[in-house]
């Protein structure tokens, strides 16, 4: 039978919170560390290294407005591990091993008549008649103390109780099972049963209950973009198959996750911004967009407020206002996500790529009248004409010697231009496409700069087929984009974007002449590779795009849309034209090149085996013959006469 033994010291029960603690603390203590991207590929100018510093600072803020609950109860946390790990190390474990041999003080292995001869001494020093308590310690401790040293001793002197000892571990012999519950007693007691129960009732009954249905309503506001579902529903019925830039930033501050974002109490400072606002040269605009919130709702109006200070570039004195900014402008990317999702299920082009504009223009810190030029660092948005090329503005800048051009250049080193090498549709193993047949889309891509576009050299052609060797193996694959494991990651010229930014692009494949997706919806991609850090023998990276083909037989002329959502203006299309075909014509083309002749050696073994083989036409072989046989006579006939 079992004996239960409960904590009476609660060392058991503390080392168990200890392991609980831990488990719990140390990731979160330590997983912002990991979360840091170290930038060692991105833009290099001036405005980006202080801009990536100052968003450095902020998200590496202990005690902000958003974590400080949770790094208090951190704090706290560690608190409770600390003194619970003091009061284990300082308490006394009851269940230590009994050893005969530690007791008596005396090593392994000692002689019977030595371990008298020591118990006898140790019995005149600890005999209870003999030892007077002091103040640590009890008349009662005396004697159990002497008790262990009279068992000890006869342990190791009696045969019986020594062999007890070596084979169950005691004097005694067997004992019964012991175990350890780590619950100190008074838990048990009934005279606390109420407490207990209560405790019990509160965290089973109430806690878990409502931890559980918080997050189950919570998650019932979200939908699977994470975006609140009303949101997603002012999305969904104010996308339209013409909307616009202006019309998709509009439709942002319908966004009802603003609600929820704390707001700032300096009510000076975001006054003198909307003054500010109202002074600008695009306050038309401003109005248009801020028509489309709601009059009454303060968090939407606050909002489309501070996106359009970030679009103006207006400096904001307030730290906490600043702050609120940070957040919202952080927050588009998730909404502006939910309406490409609301436009591409429809199959809407035009609202697509609009909203893909967008995000660059967010990024940029420009509003989508101002030039791209005015991404260049120190350029102002109207400081440039509107369709002036970067290159032509950087080369000016440094025919003039200004200031700014060594950061221009800077800039524009790794740019987001995109270099469209090859786009084609491939089927495996087949050479055409035939009605529902899986297409691929195989794109081979890199970033070219502005100032110097890439070599046009052609590739070996001992590198040419290893190429084509290595793309039909990643055809073959399930990946959607070439394993490139040396490749750095890169961040973009976003000196206004309040965070790093890992610039990504859309690929669109859609019907220009009907303004629709087709076949399949954009997909989004990352780390295009600057021609710098590509070798010469491949210069590129393949991406494909796997989708079904039409059901019906024709020609369709598509084109590819590659959209930056970091680099405003940095956008290719390119014309493709996908060729669906009847599955026979492909067959008798392939018959015809894999049959042979009906009179070759290869021709008469697939008789043999029963396959096809080309038949020869012997009578038109035959007039072939007689016909040259007459026109040979003819001619000996002309040579006799003329011979004559």
């Amino acid at each position: 039978m079992a004996n239960y033994n409960y904590d009476e010291s609660g060392s058991m029960a503390a080392t168990f919170v200890i392991a609980i603690l831990a488990f719990i603390l140390v990731p979160l203590t330590f997983a912002p560390l990991f979360k840091r991207r170290k930038d060692t590929n991105g833009c290099r100018c001036e405005p980006c290294i202080k801009a990536r510093a100052e968003a450095a600072k902020a998200e590496g803020q202990i005690f902000t407005a958003k974590c400080t609950r949770r790094n208090v109860l951190i704090a706290l946390g560690w608190v409770a591990f600390g003194g619970l790990a003091y009061f284990v190390s300082n308490t006394q474990n009851g269940s230590k091993l009994y050893d005969p041999y530690e007791i008596l003080g005396i090593a392994i292995g000692t002689g019977e008549k030595e371990i008298k001869s020591h118990y006898k001494k140790l019995s005149k020093l600890y005999h209870p008649d003999k030892v007077k308590a002091t103040a640590n310690q009890t008349v009662e401790d005396i004697q159990n103390f002497f008790v262990d040293l009279t068992k000890a001793y006869k342990s190791l002197t009696d045969e019986t109780i020594r062999k007890n000892w070596e084979e169950f571990g005691d004097p005694d012999g067997r004992q019964q099972m012991s175990m350890g519950i780590a619950l100190p007693t008074w838990i048990i007691e009934g005279k606390n049963n109420i407490w207990v129960l209560g405790v019990y009732g509160v965290l089973f009954g109430g806690g878990l209950p409502l931890l559980v249905g918080r997050w189950w309503f919570g998650s019932r506001q979200l939908t699977k973009d994470g975006v609140n579902a009303k949101s997603a529903t002012a999305f969904w019925k104010s996308v339209t198959e013409q909307s616009t830039v202006a019309d998709a930033l509009g439709m942002l501050s319908k966004a009802y996750q603003f609600e929820c974002i704390p707001t700032a109490s300096d009510k000076a400072e975001f006054a003198r911004i909307e003054k500010e606002i109202q002074a600008s040269k695009h306050v038309q605009f401003f109005v248009a967009v801020q028509k489309s919130a709601e009059a009454s709702n303060v968090g939407q109006q606050r909002a489309i407020t501070l996106l359009f200070a970030h679009l103006l570039r207006l400096n904001i004195n307030s730290s906490a206002l600043k702050k609120e900014q940070r957040r919202v402008v952080l927050h588009t990317p998730l909404l502006l996500n939910s309406q490409l999702n609301v436009a591409s299920s429809r199959s809407w082009l035009v609202p697509s790529l609009s909203i893909m504009r967008l995000n660059a223009y967010l990024t940029q810190a420009l509003l989508p009248l101002q030039a791209p030029a005015a991404q260049l660092p120190g350029i102002k948005g109207d400081e440039v004409p509107f369709n002036k090329p970067i290159s032509a503005v950087v080369k000016d800048l440094e025919d003039a010697s200004d200031a700014r051009a060594a950061d221009a250049r800077k800039a524009v080193e790794k740019w987001g231009n995109v270099d469209v090498l090859d786009a084609s549709f491939k089927v495996i193993d087949e050479r055409q496409v035939t009605p529902s047949a899986i297409v691929h889309l195989v794109l081979k891509l890199r970033l070219t700069s502005p100032l110097s576009p890439a070599d046009s050299t052609p590739i070996p052609d001992d590198s040419a087929k290893a190429n084509d060797k290595e793309d039909y193996k990643f055809l073959t694959t399930i990946k959607d984009v070439e394993d490139m494991p040396d490749l750095k990651p890169s961040f973009a010229h976003a000196p206004y974007w309040p965070s790093s930014r890992k610039p990504s692009w859309w690929i669109v494949l859609a019907d220009p002449k009907t303004q629709k997706l087709a076949a399949v919806q954009p997909m989004r991609i990352y780390d295009i590779p600057h021609v710098s850090e590509l070798p010469a023998s491949r210069p590129y990276r393949t991406y494909k795009i796997r989708f079904q083909a039409p059901p019906s037989v024709g020609v369709n002329p598509w084109r590819v849309y590659i959209v930056s959502d970091s680099f405003v203006g940095a956008e290719v299309s390119t014309p493709i034209t996908l060729t669906v075909e009847e599955p026979t014509a492909a067959e008798e083309v392939e018959d015809d090149i894999s049959d042979p002749e009906e009179d070759s050696l290869a021709g008469q073994m697939a008789l043999m085996k029963g396959g096809k083989v080309k038949r020869v036409d012997y009578a038109a072989e035959s007039d072939d013959e007689s016909s040259t046989d007459d026109e040979g006579g003819a001619a000996n006939d002309s040579s006799d006469s003329d011979s004559d």
